[in-house]
């Protein structure tokens, strides 16, 4: 496996951990992983890239091994990250990004807010937003308070790391069991007599307020970065869109330059699921 070393940096006031690949004069790529994820999980589309690269990939405030919130935690927060690493790491051009799901949907609203600091932009799947309808907002917000009053939301405990990693194996019959033991061993802390999921569990708390699909359409139309729109064939997102092709194709069609990728035999974590091809498709499009 390429080697990788790790970083520890403080942007408004969050201590974020990224993991940083290839030497620092190469050109910068950035990979923003999904929701309850990391960025080591980035590892086997790095190792398959033929490029000369630097990557780097953080961990998202609560997950990894990047610092949890007080609190809450506000999906505006992320985009006000992504600018403070962008201006840290590639203040002087504008970036290279990979982003998957999360990952993705920030980069692209991101890219949106400041279409001058994206050059390029892979969206792995990130174009998945939640669709609130009228009249949620008194229901998620007394939600939301409850579980702020409980402060109660856990994740699994697991003895041994293996058991997550057959657990991923179940969940995924693509990935190769050397890669689901790679994966338990980044995405779990040590706790107490064994391990639970790096991540914060107030990240499982409903978010009170939904980011309106409408207003993420307008961020995407001022994008103006060559977009790589890459998805999976068997992705349970592009499943659910298959009963409204239409919403796919007018959110695909707000991005000026896009270009849209099937890979088959792969689900939603294409980088776990066809990492060579994926890195194929990445070195291609960024170079």
């Amino acid at each position: 496996m390429q080697p990788f070393r790790s970083e520890f940096i403080t942007v408004r006031e969050c201590r974020h951990h990224l993991r940083i690949w290839g030497n620092d004069d190469a050109p910068t790529l950035f990979f923003l992983h999904g929701w309850g994820d990391v960025g080591a999980s980035f590892q086997f589309v790095i190792d398959a890239l033929q490029g000369n690269w630097r990557v780097i990939a953080p961990d998202w405030r609560g997950f990894g091994l990047s610092q949890w919130n007080a609190s809450a935690y506000w999906f505006p927060d992320y985009i006000a990250d992504l600018d403070a690493l962008l201006e840290l790491y590639s203040a002087k051009q504008p970036a290279f990004i990979a982003g998957h799901s999360l990952g993705g949907i920030i980069a692209s609203l991101y890219a949106g807010i400041r279409p001058e600091r994206v050059s390029r932009f892979a969206n792995l799947e990130g174009f998945s937003l939640w669709v609130s309808t009228p009249g949620e907002t008194p229901a998620r917000l007394e939600k939301w308070l409850r579980q702020i009053r409980e402060n109660d939301s856990t994740f699994r405990h697991y003895k041994q790391r293996a058991e997550f990693a057959a657990r991923l194996g179940q969940d995924n019959p693509r990935l190769a069991p050397e890669r689901a033991a790679f994966l338990a061993q980044h995405s779990l802390l040590a706790d107490g007599d064994g391990f639970v999921f790096a991540a914060d569990p107030r990240h499982r708390w409903i978010s009170p307020v939904l980011y309106p699909l409408e207003e993420a359409k307008a961020c995407w139309r001022r994008v103006s970065a060559a977009t790589l729109w890459i998805a999976g064939r068997d992705s349970l997102i592009m499943k659910q869109f298959a009963a409204r092709p239409d919403d796919y194709r007018e959110r695909m069609a707000c991005f000026a330059d896009v270009r849209e990728i099937l890979i088959d035999d792969c689900g939603h974590n294409i980088h776990h699921d066809q990492p060579e091809t994926l890195a194929r498709l990445l070195d291609e499009f960024f170079y």
